[in-house]
């Protein structure tokens, strides 16, 4: 049940208005997760998919952007980005099998997507900073410097999102994640 206030967005103008309009038009619907944000900040929406759509222009690749996306999220035990990020993941091409050992930094089937999702799963459990052994096995594993840097917006993007489902206990639209 949503902690923080929600409403039907049918009802709203300006820019919450805007923003639900250009997300129903690319996906087909306003998931709860972009609904209750945007009823409550039309500005941190905006930023939210601001951060997103620079992802898509990153130096990364889809499936690179949806297992940080997983590794984080299982970290965080964000239920509503588990499931979310899972069915786009499987969108993407990955197996149910890959998706459970990206999330759960065990093998996936894709070396180096594994070693992304160490190095993340590292940065975000840990504190301080990050071991210099930690940043060459990732870029062993062939990531470039930029890689890295885009890495941590994606780090940025997600944190954000899971922080918001877990304080509002985001009701989950989507398949729950295995």
């Amino acid at each position: 049940m949503p902690r923080l206030h929600t409403q039907d967005i049918s009802g709203y103008t300006g820019q919450a208005a805007q923003l639900f309009t250009a997300i129903k038009s690319a996906i087909g619907k306003v998931p709860n997760a972009y609904a209750d944000i945007g009823v409550n900040s039309a500005v941190a929406l905006e930023s939210m998919l601001g951060l997103d759509a620079s992802l898509r222009k990153s130096s990364l690749k889809g499936k690179q952007i949806e297992a940080i996306k997983l590794a984080v999220s299982e970290a965080a035990e964000c239920d509503y980005c588990l499931a979310a990020h899972s069915l786009m993941a499987k969108k993407l091409g990955l197996s149910a099998e890959a998706v459970i050992g990206l999330r759960r930094a065990e093998a996936s089937g894709d070396a180096q997507l594994d070693a992304l999702t160490a190095f993340v799963r590292e940065l975000v459990t840990t504190r301080g900073t990050v071991p210099a052994a930690s940043v060459e096995a990732v870029k062993a594993a062939g990531y470039s410097d930029a890689q890295i840097v885009d890495t941590l917006l994606a780090v940025t993007a997600i944190t954000f999102t899971n922080l918001f489902n877990r304080v509002n206990d985001t009701v989950v639209d989507f398949p729950a994640a295995d």
